[in-house]
């Protein structure tokens, strides 16, 4: 199973979630699914869902400041229909590309504890193994990174993370990496538009 829409497995998230459904019974506030096409080329991993994006909209990097640039991109190179991604109904659709994320619900301060990311890990593994042969996983931030070889189980030092590294798998899928495209991230900086463009440049250049 690649994901459980009433998983409970980590009980700090489940009773934070129960908490954020009564402030906001609007919300989705439940773990969230991965969307895209279900064959894609290109498989994105985020970290876990944002209080007022994802776990608003029940839709990845959809309504936060971190899917401003990650769909402005993909729009750009094709991935998507639409530069915007506002709620689950505004008809985007996403080809060639899947995007998921390392923890599926809601963690309290945008952090998840070691033990939900590896709780966690069974349904990214799920996903990880159904994707077609020769397909990329682009990795936002260390922590997918590593939740991604520890899905494919992989040795953490082989595959050193860092800002656009690009791994050749075992299994001849391809791991890149990016920092994350947050709020904090792209405001300071530390990740600006052309330096995630060139990210996709390098995806594309040899997908």
């Amino acid at each position: 199973m690649n994901f459980d829409p009433d998983c409970r497995a980590c009980p700090r998230l489940a009773g934070f979630l129960d908490t954020v459904r009564a402030a906001h019974p609007d919300y989705h506030a439940r773990p969230v699914p991965p969307f895209g096409d279900p064959a894609p080329r290109l498989l994105i991993v985020g970290l876990a869902p944002g209080m007022h994006g994802a776990n608003r909209s029940g839709r990845p990097f959809t309504g936060d400041h971190a899917g401003i640039l990650l769909y402005q991109t993909l729009h750009r190179f094709g991935y998507a229909s639409a530069p915007q991604s506002v709620a689950v109904d505004d008809r985007l659709q996403l080809t060639g590309c899947r995007i998921t994320n390392a923890v599926k619900c809601l963690p309290p301060a945008n952090k998840p504890e070691s033990a939900e990311i590896r709780t966690c890990n069974r349904f990214l593994a799920a996903e990880l193994a159904a994707l077609p042969p020769r397909a990329t996983i682009l990795a936002l931030g260390r922590i997918a990174h590593q939740a991604v070889l520890r899905a494919l189980d992989l040795k953490l030092g082989d595959y050193p993370f860092a800002h656009a590294s690009d791994h050749r798998l075992p299994d001849e899928r391809r791991l890149v990496s990016s920092y994350h495209c947050s709020r904090y991230n792209t405001q300071t900086r530390r990740l600006t538009p052309e330096m995630f463009a060139a990210v996709f440049e390098k995806i594309q250049s040899e997908d």
